[in-house]
């Protein structure tokens, strides 16, 4: 079941910079409810509540309570509209849902068994090629996150999507392939150490080659 919240509304009558500037001034931001086929609704929001919600990381898989003039609309964030130096919430956009509406919507990644995977025994390292994967689910059973398995998972393995655990119902937007998520890779090799000190001039206490330079504090002395 999609996490659920609630968000207090007021109704604004009227749009554009100037009227968004004035709510900025109170500490609301603008925002909009549009879609199932009604007419968009323009509100205002509390800014430290939106900020709130935007800071906990799933503002885009919770399902939103807004209550407007007694009325309670049952809705989805769908874009944010940051500030590029303040960082700052400045507009957001939600969707009305209901049980039948099918979204696309992006949903985080965690590995699990990490310890059951011989690859990452053997020093392995786990290159995650998608952090997030885009699922077409319900508006009503948005996952928080999808488990993959690792166990069993070999040196220069890939892990793919249909390693996920996905809920019932669910399915990845891209269903033409099999796409990967992650690969272990295996660990880097460093330099032997005869090769390390080779490349620092040789062994300590060994001479210097004919006709290479002196020392800096011989070449000094021949000077004066």
């Amino acid at each position: 079941m999609t996490k659920k919240n609630a968000l207090i509304a007021a109704k604004r009558e009227r749009a554009g910079k100037g009227v968004a500037r004035s709510l900025r001034r109170e500490g609301r931001i603008p925002a909009v409810i549009y879609g199932d086929k009604k007419e968009p609704v323009k509100i205002s929001m509390s800014l430290n509540e939106c900020m709130i919600e935007y800071r906990r990381g799933h503002m885009f898989t919770t399902l939103y309570d807004i209550q407007l003039e007694g009325k309670e609309h049952l809705a989805l964030a769908r874009d944010v509209q940051i500030h590029p130096v303040t960082d700052a919430i400045e507009h957001i956009d939600f969707l009305r849902v209901t049980p039948k509406t099918m979204i696309p919507v992006w949903v985080p990644v965690h590995f699990i068994n990490h310890d059951d995977s011989p690859g990452i025994f053997q020093k392995g390292v786990l290159n995650v090629v998608r952090h997030e994967v885009e699922l077409m689910c319900s508006a009503m059973d948005i996952p928080e996150q999808i488990d993959v398995d690792l166990a069993g998972k070999e040196l220069g393995d890939p892990i793919k999507i249909s390693d996920a655990a996905l809920p019932e119902g669910v399915k990845p937007v891209i269903s033409n392939r099999d796409f990967t998520i992650a690969t272990i890779m295996a660990p880097k090799v460093g330099k032997e150490a005869g090769e390390e000190e080779a490349t620092e001039g040789g062994e300590e206490g060994q001479a210097p080659a004919e006709g290479a330079a002196a020392p800096a504090a011989e070449a000094g002395a021949e000077k004066k």
